[in-house]
């Protein structure tokens, strides 16, 4: 039967220890592999002559003699020692301390060997037994190396020298009496420690204890270890073309984080072969221990396990932010020729315990009489159990934030440059440019991107039209970095040549410029655009720092089409923000183009007849609708004044802003058409006709005795002129006031409000464009919420449009519409989208509850249109319905008085419907009438009158 104790006596006859010497050499070739893969090639040739040099040394000191063991041990404690002393006078200061000595051909770290002097000293001083003298006398010496490394300041190395130093004495068996109270005052002592801290190490802890330490600042190699170790997975990243990048974020990659940066390039596995390799030694370090033949031998090597475990505890600690950032490499997998030597020195001393006591055995104690190191065995058990699971936590940290960190690791050395891409044009029904973009292209260089060879820069110069030595003289005066030179302006044709080269480093920019062919004729619909602002980026979180974006009218509702998708040029740059190498192009996809149901012949119409009728009535503000009454497609939308938005670029042309700011009168940036709500007056008076189909009060055919005035409530309410009596067909037709002063008093306002409602009156159109008014339609029970008191007469008012009720151009437009087909249409301006001309979606026609009722009020309009207040479009070759109105208004110019118009033809079958409005104009048929009828007579021209025959 097999027997595992005979094998482990059989393993204990070898006099070499191939298991531990295996650990170190793997542990070398680790470090090796993190050195060539970080591109520190000239440190791994001198790791490796380190690693040759040491195995050469272990060898030497493996065939020490234990009786050599006291002298050797306080050799290497001299000269370490006297080396720390000379430190502070000849030493090399770095990062803040002096801790090496520079003898021209290398260099050298003391405390290095201060740490293996207090494994070999307290062994020789506490091996014959305890008595208070040696354990006084062991502090003291030992004390001695601690304080200098202390005083360089090396707080980190003291630590572990004073850990190094509290293991010997645990090993040694001193007993616990003085033990305890030792150790009680040391752990008191240690905020004592913060006095003697330098700001760096104070900024190590604060990491170490703040979760919200600046990653920018002390806070830097905490966060580059973990994301190191976290994006590294289980097979790493240094197969990746662009890892010698990556690997420059993490500092001390070649020593403190080590361990982090081998797990990085090759991943978990590697990091685990570190932990297996570091625990083989300590293992086979203890286990040493059994086959000592002297007590100090067995003391020195359970000390040397114990200082690479604690080595190796701290280090990866550090790696894993589970201890403060503390400079402490892993012997001989660490770069640094100190360690490497000092860590083989350290392997051939328990190569020399083991060879002593199996070559031996007859001058070995009988191991029941052997009283080995205090605790051994649990120490080693517990340096196993930390590192194992410190190995699982740095799985766990990959398995839960593995995706997150490789994000940082992509993002934290890529610098992406947009390219922003091209707006889409506007173009109206037939395909003419209303909104376009300024035909230039900027042409820019990133120096440290551009390949600057001659090829390159005769290519960029030939495609520029420029001589190579100008252009490099323009890039050489740029700057240098991240900076874009701009080297030139370019025609679209010239721009896409550039672009098709695909020239490193070299940026073709549209100028973002927008152009506007018709300026006031539709700013008030277009819109312009501008750079995003931070209303702007809470809208569209994602839009990049200098996007332009549309700030009014279709350019801001539509923006999201228009604007199209940025590209990008992107840079892995180094951690002090050089770019080194090209990174992903992603090309700008051009915007969508838009396309209008308005037609920008019939725009121009409205404007220009607008303008005229304002000249001849002097009104200060003017409004045209004119709209597919079947639909809602809206095919010309004017208002009047207008402003030019070709000055707000961008850039903006500040001066002209100004002057037009300070223009007297209403502001020219408001859409008068779906932004200035005013009385409708007699327009109104179909919507409250209609309330009477719903609402049957007062039968179509009743005549009703009007005349010039109606008394009410002590109140006289005039006509506009003496009627005689009405029906509704003739009140319609005539516009009667004191007909519908009695017809609003018996409807009452609830229910010419309800029936209002539906045909939209006091509420939004829903048209596409941003910031309509809502208008307001007034009741005994919402007065209140403008100030407003409901009389008596103001349910009179109200059967004519006047008081408490107020409406847009749209709204009027609307319920003209709606009352001549039975049906509301939601207004809309853009018809489609993209090459494809995708339509846009537009709101289905809502049908309305007494549509089939609304027969007499067409008739009244059908009236007005053919031989009343409309009647000028009587000799239309269609058939024509109308409703005029003149309203008091406070806020109109001149007289107070808003002359408003609202027809739709041909009337049997309704295709066309135009609204008018011109504040301060005066009567609607003699004002806004002439503008209705050219619009109507663009849609249906009168046929030509034949020639006389001769």
């Amino acid at each position: 039967m097999h027997d595992d104790k005979h094998d482990d006596k059989h393993d204990d006859k070898h006099e070499s220890d191939p298991w531990i010497v295996g650990a170190a050499i793997v542990l070398v070739v680790l470090g090796l592999l993190n050195l060539l893969s970080t591109g520190k090639t000239a440190d791994a040739v001198r790791h490796t002559l380190f690693a040759v040099a040491g195995l050469g040394i272990m060898y030497v000191v493996s065939r020490l003699r234990m009786s050599d063991l006291r002298a050797f041990g306080w050799a290497v404690f001299t000269v370490a020692t006297v080396l720390l002393a000379v430190v502070p006078l000849a030493g090399v200061a770095t990062k803040g301390a002096q801790r090496w000595l520079d003898f021209g051909v290398f260099t050298v770290q003391p405390s290095e060997l201060a740490k293996l002097a207090l494994v070999l000293v307290p062994a020789s001083m506490l091996a014959g037994g305890f008595t208070p003298a040696r354990f006084v006398a062991t502090l003291v010496i030992g004390g001695v190396p601690i304080a200098l490394v202390a005083l360089q300041p090396d707080l980190s190395t003291a630590v572990v020298l004073v850990a190094t130093a509290g293991f010997m004495l645990i090993l040694a068996r001193v007993p616990l009496l003085p033990l305890v109270p030792l150790f009680v005052l040391g752990l008191a002592s240690l905020p004592l420690a913060v006095l003697f801290l330098r700001p760096y190490q104070l900024e190590r802890v604060h990491v170490f204890l703040s979760s919200n330490a600046d990653p920018a600042g002390a806070g830097w190699a905490e966060l580059q270890a973990n994301i190191a170790i976290g994006s590294g997975g289980l097979w790493g990243l240094a197969r990746d073309p662009m890892y010698a990048v990556r690997a420059e974020y993490l500092p001390e990659s070649e020593h403190d984080l080590a361990f982090a940066s081998l797990v990085y390039g090759w991943g978990l596995t590697a990091g685990l072969a570190v932990v297996v390799a570091t625990s083989v030694i300590v293992w086979r370090a203890a286990l040493s221990v059994r086959t000592a033949r002297t007590r100090e031998a067995a003391l020195v090597a359970a000390g040397i396990g114990a200082l690479f475990g604690i080595h190796a505890l701290v280090s990866i600690g550090q790696s894993l932010s589970l201890l403060p950032h503390t400079g402490m490499p892993i012997p001989l997998f660490s770069y640094g020729g100190t360690a490497a030597i000092v860590g083989f020195v350290a392997i051939g001393l328990v190569l020399a315990v083991r060879r002593d006591g199996v070559a031996r055995p007859l001058w070995t104690p009988d191991p029941r009489r052997r009283r080995r190191p205090r605790g051994m065995s649990a120490g080693t058990l517990t340096m196993t159990a930390a590192l194992v699971a410190m190995s699982v936590f740095a799985w766990q940290l990959q398995h839960d934030r593995g995706a997150e960190f490789r994000a940082m690791s992509d993002q934290q050395m890529m610098r992406c440059i947009r390219l922003p891409a091209e707006r889409g044009l506007i173009l109206d029904r037939n395909g003419i440019p209303l909104a376009v973009n300024v035909a230039e292209y900027a042409v820019a260089v990133v120096a440290r991107m551009f390949e600057e060879n001659d090829d390159t820069r005769s290519r960029l110069a030939a495609l520029l039209a420029t001589s190579p030595d100008e252009l490099a003289d323009l890039i050489e005066a740029g700057g240098e970095g991240e900076s874009q030179v701009a080297v030139g302006r370019v025609a679209p044709d010239q721009a896409r040549r550039i672009v098709d080269a695909r020239l490193p480093g070299v940026l073709v920019v549209p100028s973002g410029r927008r152009q506007y062919p018709y300026g006031a004729v539709l700013a008030s619909v277009l819109g312009h655009v501008g750079v995003a602002d931070a209303d702007d980026m809470e809208r569209w979180p994602h839009l990049a720092l200098g996007s332009r974006v549309g700030k009014a009218g279709l350019e801001k509702q539509y923006d999201a089409l228009l604007r199209g998708s940025d590209g990008k040029q992107c840079v892995y740059v180094d951690p002090s923000g050089h770019p080194v190498a090209t990174g992903e192009r992603v090309d700008p996809v051009r915007g969508h183009d838009l396309r209008l149901h308005l037609d920008i012949g019939v725009q121009n119409l409205a404007t220009d007849a607008l303008v005229e009728a304002m000249r001849t009535s002097k009104g200060d503000l003017g409004a045209a609708v004119v709209m597919d009454a079947r639909t809602g497609a809206v095919l010309a939308l004017a208002s009047v004044p207008g402003a030019d938005n070709n000055v707000y670029g961008p850039p903006a042309d500040l001066v002209a802003l100004a002057a037009q700011s300070q223009t007297p009168g209403p502001s020219p940036l408001v859409n008068n058409a779906t932004q200035t709500a005013v009385p409708p007056g007699s327009t109104f008076k179909i919507v409250v006709a209609a309330a009477n189909t719903q609402y049957p009060v007062l039968s179509p055919d009743t005549v009703v005795d009007t005349g010039a005035a109606y008394t009410y409530g002590g109140h006289t309410f005039r006509n506009w002129q003496p009627m005689g009596p009405h029906n509704l067909l003739q009140a319609i037709q005539w516009s009667d006031n004191v007909y519908f002063y009695k017809l609003g008093e018996l409807l009452g306002p609830e229910k010419m409000a309800d029936v209002a409602g539906q045909l939209g009156v006091g509420r939004r159109s829903g048209i596409d464009l941003p910031g309509e008014a809502e208008g307001f339609l007034g009741t005994p029970e919402n007065v209140g919420s403008i100030g407003a008191t409901w009389y008596p007469g103001s349910t009179l008012l109200m059967g004519i449009g006047q008081g408490t009720v107020s409406a847009t151009p749209i709204q009027v437009a609307r319920w003209t519409s709606g009352i001549a087909t039975g049906a509301m249409v939601t207004p809309q301006l853009a018809a489609a989208y993209g090459s494809e001309l995708t339509p846009i979606p537009t709101a289905e026609p809502q049908r309305l509850p007494f549509a089939d009722l609304l027969g007499p009020v067409r008739a009244g309009m059908r009236a007005s249109a053919s031989a009343g207040t409309a009647g000028q479009l009587a000799d239309l070759p269609v058939p024509a319905g109308a409703k005029t109105g003149t309203a008091e208004d406070p806020s109109a110019p001149g007289e107070g008085l808003n002359a408003w118009f609202s027809a739709v033809a041909p009337f049997d079958a309704p295709q066309i419907q135009v609204s008018v409005l011109i504040r301060g104009g005066g009567f609607g048929s003699a004002t806004a009438g002439p503008v209705v009828k050219k619009l109507l007579e663009h849609y249906f021209p009168r046929p030509p009158v034949p020639a006389p025959n001769r």
